[in-house]
């Protein structure tokens, strides 16, 4: 069939036994559909490998992102147990100044 296909262009001596020449025709035409075939492939392959390249791009904007969310919430872990810490240091505090207070009035 691709022989058919091929032989409404003009003679082919490659393809052709009594055939004398190829055509400038045919010639022409069939760099065309080379042409187009390695463009196609060319094409297909580069697409392929941005895909690729892409879809790795989105896995590491993903990873970025989950530690992203795990770095707040370890932030706001951190700033809870702070604020802890300080009310427990101020209670700390006061209950000092008591007992200083205490064994002030005790002393006099």
């Amino acid at each position: 069939m691709m022989f058919e296909i091929l032989a409404i262009w003009g003679c082919m001596k490659e393809l052709a036994v009594n055939c004398e020449d190829m055509t400038n025709a045919s010639s022409t035409y069939l760099g065309i559909v080379a042409g187009a075939i390695i463009g196609l492939v060319v094409a297909w392959w580069i697409y392929n490998r941005q895909k690729k390249t892409s879809d790795k791009q989105d896995e590491g904007l993903r990873h970025v992102k989950e530690l992203e969310e795990s770095h707040d919430k370890t932030l706001e872990s951190i700033q809870q147990l702070q604020s802890h810490q300080e009310k427990i240091l101020n209670q700390i505090l006061d209950l000092d100044k008591k007992i200083d207070s205490i064994i002030e009035n005790k002393d006099r």
